[in-house]
């Protein structure tokens, strides 16, 4: 009998022995990938109440009992939002803005970055500095002047205004990202350029630049999104229709209207539309964004 206490007592410890070390070796990953379903989870109701919301009858939208899938699927409401705003107009401005914008700041910021990064002179570290605060200036602030300025320039209701200012709000995070990148860039091999003849120009552009590609790729899709969503910058600079982006029509669809009388059909349709380019852009540049993050990561 005391045999067959000691054969029990065994295995049960073998057994507590062996699902301790498959936990140790299994639950990590385990933890991992439900941490990552329940962030998925989260993330995907509210892009799957929107599409939903986009091809519900705008009867159906409220009904009780809530519907997880509308009886009637349709596509009007994407028809009626092209009708109730100049769609088309306002996609051509937004791709306008938000390609410019993206592009502007991080070719502006990465001659910046790189000066800041390589070349000491007097002020460089108070310019950094300047950089780093202006990311906490509210941009209601300094709405009154930038308005005044651009009224003197002539550059309010156009596209050349609308991006420079927003190329001025993206520039600082950007620069300070870039400088990051640049310094981990090794300075002997600009040397070993200069000395070869070549000029700083083409050290620049040929050297430090493709070097950094990862980074400025990954800046360009983030500061595209930035801008594609923005909606202060356009409402205010932008008044005329040749100039409105979707941001701004989106409060066209719901101005004039209470909670429960705006168009919330065509307000989701309008929403799918706008989520559906950076979307496409993450997943063919999500390769891009990762390298860029990763090489950011190690020193």
């Amino acid at each position: 009998m005391t045999a067959g206490i000691s054969t029990g007592l065994r295995t049960t410890v073998q057994e507590s022995v062996y699902q301790q070390s498959w936990w140790k070796k299994h639950g990590g990953t385990i933890l991992t990938y439900a941490c990552f379903a329940l962030f998925v989870l989260v993330i995907g109701i509210p892009f799957y109440y929107i599409f939903m919301s986009s091809i519900t009858p705008k009867g159906q939208l409220f009904q009780i009992p809530p519907s997880y899938w509308p009886a009637n699927p349709t596509f009007d409401n994407y028809l009626n939002m092209a009708d109730s705003v100049p769609f088309f107009t306002y996609l051509r401005n937004s791709l306008i803005f938000a390609i410019g914008s993206s592009v502007v700041s991080v070719g502006a910021s990465a001659l910046a970055a790189y000066a800041l990064a390589r070349i000491r002179f007097p002020g460089s570290n108070i310019i950094y500095i300047a950089l780093i605060l202006s990311v906490a200036l509210p941009q209601i602030a300094v709405m009154v002047p930038m308005f005044q300025t651009l009224q003197q320039f002539k550059m309010v209701n156009t596209h050349h205004g609308l991006i420079v200012l927003m190329s001025s709000l993206l520039l600082p995070f950007t620069v300070m990202t870039l400088v990051s990148f640049i310094m981990q860039v090794p300075g002997e091999i600009e040397e070993a350029a200069l000395i070869d003849g070549a000029n700083p120009l083409t050290v620049i552009t040929r050297i430090v630049f493709p070097l950094i590609r990862p980074a400025l790729a990954t800046m360009l899709v983030i500061n595209f999104i930035i801008s594609w969503n923005e909606l202060l910058y356009p409402l205010i600079f932008a008044q005329r229709i040749d100039t409105k982006t979707l941001s701004v029509g989106m409060m066209e669809l719901s101005s004039d209207a209470s909670t429960y009388t705006r168009p919330w059909d065509m307000m989701s349709a309008l929403s799918v539309v706008m989520v559906i380019p950076v979307l496409l852009l993450i997943l063919f540049g999500q390769r891009m964004i990762i390298a860029g993050l990763a090489r950011g990561a190690v020193k």
